[in-house]
């Protein structure tokens, strides 16, 4: 028997207010009804000493060590810049003067 028929389909289109051809809701009903025999499935094979999963794969840390490396230097960073000063980029101001820090 299937669990969700072509009415209860066209019942939810007309509620959510989505305009269905009869061979949209046919073919909906199908799709909707082997999900939910899926999801049925699965909650079958569900035991109590089967521990939940968040991820099939136990992961391990898949980041690599953070090592420092060779960095630039300064006045080699700055020198394709337009305007530096006192080491830092020189840009210009956004945002007014009355910002309290």
């Amino acid at each position: 028997m299937s669990a969700i028929s072509s009415a209860e389909v066209a019942r939810v289109a007309s509620l959510a207010r989505v305009a269905l051809t009869d061979e949209e809701v046919t073919r909906l009903a199908g799709e909707l009804d082997a999900v939910a025999s899926s999801f049925a499935r699965v909650t079958s094979v569900v035991t109590p000493d089967l521990p939940a999963t968040s991820h099939p794969v136990p992961l391990a840390n898949v980041l690599r060590e953070d090592i420092p490396g060779p960095t630039l230097d300064v006045d080699e960073l700055l020198a394709g810049a337009p305007v530096a000063e006192d080491s830092m980029f020189l840009v210009p101001q956004i945002l007014g003067e009355e910002s309290g820090s």
